[in-house]
């Protein structure tokens, strides 16, 4: 599955870059007649924006929140998704169970895996004496993820979340 990083289209160059590539290959495709050529046209149009995203925009990557969720999770993913589409499109396939206790079991494992080398981990420092990779080690267990907060208080005591007011302050 390709998601495209749309974000760089807010940046002038790229997007004037990305639109000359998509015209230029359009430009191509007008000369098309007949019905055979358009349905084809139709199929080179799709290939064609597929290209020209790739290669001036670039594909988006994904943050690691877990870092136990791999490649083979993902392609399991993928699968319970199509698996539920399908039961939505005919709900009597009995499919769709199947492939949920399977990714779900696969994610539990990795999940378990994870935890188990993380442990061993702090293991391994407590008995080499490393107490600062230790501790840290306890904390992000009892913590877990915790999002940065930027918000300051301006003179006037309303508070500035937008990073360009703070650094203005």
């Amino acid at each position: 599955m390709e998601l495209f990083n749309l974000r760089k289209l807010n940046e002038l160059e790229v997007r004037k870059q990305y639109q000359v590539k998509i015209s230029k290959r359009f430009a191509a495709l007008e000369n098309l007649n007949d019905s055979e050529d358009k349905n084809r046209g139709c199929e080179n149009i799709k290939e064609d924006l597929k290209t020209s995203a790739t290669k001036s925009l670039g594909l988006h990557e994904w943050k690691q929140h877990k870092p136990w969720f791999g490649d083979e999770c993902l392609r399991l993913l993928y699968q319970r998704k199509q698996a539920k589409m399908q039961w939505v499109q005919d709900p009597n396939q009995s499919n769709l169970r199947k492939v949920r206790r399977e990714a779900n079991k696969h994610f539990r494992k990795k999940e378990k895996e994870y935890l188990k080398s993380k442990i061993d981990e702090l293991e391994t420092n407590s008995k080499i004496k490393n107490i600062r990779d230790l501790y840290r080690g306890f904390s992000d267990f009892k913590k877990g993820y915790q999002p940065r907060t930027n918000r300051v208080k301006d003179k006037k005591g309303d508070l500035l979340t937008d990073s360009h007011s703070i650094l203005a302050r």
